[in-house]
């Protein structure tokens, strides 16, 4: 997919195409080819760009809310979880430029890296057409997910959500495993969630909480749909 592609997948033409060529370009990248900026400070703009905007939403769209509450909801939002997912659905790892290295070890699949390169994405976009560009691009990134985590502040720890739902069909609790792989100040950590035994899923993330909550996520999805095929399956039987 070519970056005009990219471009009509997230609905947003640059003026400036060079700031989303930057918004894609890991630092790994900038490693072996002198002279190109990583995307690094983009993604910092975009941070606060994405925070800025699902705050005032969550503030005009739900005003019966506690701040509490809506800070529950914009947590689940703008964690690198739901980042991650945003960029996995325009498929920006596809477009990422990348070091040799950091290609050869799958970078174009690693949340930590798709995450911050959506954070940047919405930085360059901010940058080319102004807060009036850079809103309606991120609400239509983050989609249903504002409503939904609103509607019930708090659903998208996964973690307590898994936990009830393995009580109730296994009896017992998940129990995680994690690892983590770089240097301290670049670590990304691996979790694998099992419940009675099985692996129900795995996630990663830039902190050991962030890759359970992902993990949890996947697991609960997992066991979600598996609860739900055996009741279909009992009542096509009933029937």
């Amino acid at each position: 997919m070519t970056l005009a592609a990219l471009q009509a997948r997230i609905g947003y033409e640059f003026s400036d195409l060079s700031l989303l060529e930057r918004a894609l370009t890991h630092r790994s990248y900038c490693a072996e080819h002198a002279g190109e900026e990583p995307n690094e400070r983009l993604e910092l703009l975009g941070d606060a760009v994405l925070g800025l905007v699902v705050t005032e939403q969550l503030y005009v769209d739900f005003p019966e809310h506690a701040e509490g509450e809506l800070a529950k909801a914009r947590a689940a939002i703008v964690s690198s979880d739901a980042l991650f997912a945003y960029a996995t659905e325009v498929d920006l790892g596809g477009h990422l430029r990348l070091g040799k290295g950091e290609e050869a070890s799958g970078g174009r699949e690693k949340a930590s890296i798709l995450a911050d390169a959506c954070e940047a994405v919405m930085g360059a976009v901010f940058l080319d057409g102004g807060f009036e560009a850079a809103k309606p691009f991120v609400l239509r990134l983050v989609g249903d997910r504002l409503h939904e985590s609103a509607a019930v502040p708090g659903t998208a720890d996964f973690k307590t959500r898994l936990q009830e739902l393995a009580a109730q069909q296994f009896e017992q609790l998940p129990r995680y495993q994690v690892r983590f792989e770089g240097p301290d100040h670049e670590r990304t950590f691996f979790a694998a969630v099992r419940i009675d035994g099985t692996v129900f899923g795995e996630g990663e993330g830039r902190s050991k909480k962030a890759a359970e909550q992902h993990a949890a996520e996947r697991a609960w999805l997992a066991l979600q749909q598996a609860v739900s095929s055996t009741a279909r399956g009992n009542d096509a039987g009933a029937a």
